[in-house]
């Protein structure tokens, strides 16, 4: 799994020398972050399952027929919530390892494509996140610096399905 550790000592490695003074201090910014990170992820995995449902409520709002193929409106909810679920665990693990490789290993690759096969629109899904992005509150809801790991992995989400 790609996080900043990870990519350093590739990287360092696949050049035959030591991580640099920059690669070190890029390191050490990860671990100084970690403790937001962890806060962040523990509220995340508290409480994922009232945070999907203000996602789908939030999209059903946009979209209030939702998008997709003719199935019955609540099975399209739950699967909605569903999706939305797996890609708020994918954030989970990115706060836990510091870095975006499970969204992109588990969450990008062919994530396009499945939808367009499907007639999924991905805008019903950016319209879930960034709700979430633009909801979440310090101190409210996390510190300032916990909301900010967050945020920038809801981000990185968006853009990537953008």
């Amino acid at each position: 799994m790609k996080s900043v550790l990870t990519t350093t000592v590739a990287a360092a490695d696949l050049g035959g020398r030591f991580p640099s003074a920059s690669d070190l201090e890029s390191v050490q910014g990860s671990l100084q972050r970690a403790a937001a990170r962890m806060e962040a992820a523990e509220k995340l995995a508290a409480n994922y399952d009232a945070i999907a449902q203000e996602a789908v409520n939030a999209i059903y709002q946009k979209f209030p027929s939702g998008s997709g193929r003719d199935i019955d409106g609540s099975v399209q909810k739950d699967k909605c919530k569903r999706d939305i679920v797996h890609y708020l665990r994918l954030i989970n693990y990115c706060l836990v390892v510091g870095g975006t490789g499970p969204i992109d290993e588990w969450g990008i690759a062919g994530a396009r494509e499945v939808y367009r096969a499907l007639g999924i629109d991905t805008a019903t899904y950016i319209t879930g996140l960034t709700f979430l992005r633009n909801r979440g509150c310090a101190p409210r809801d996390l510190s300032p610096q916990a909301l900010l790991e967050y945020n920038g992995y809801l981000d990185y989400l968006i853009n990537s399905m953008s």
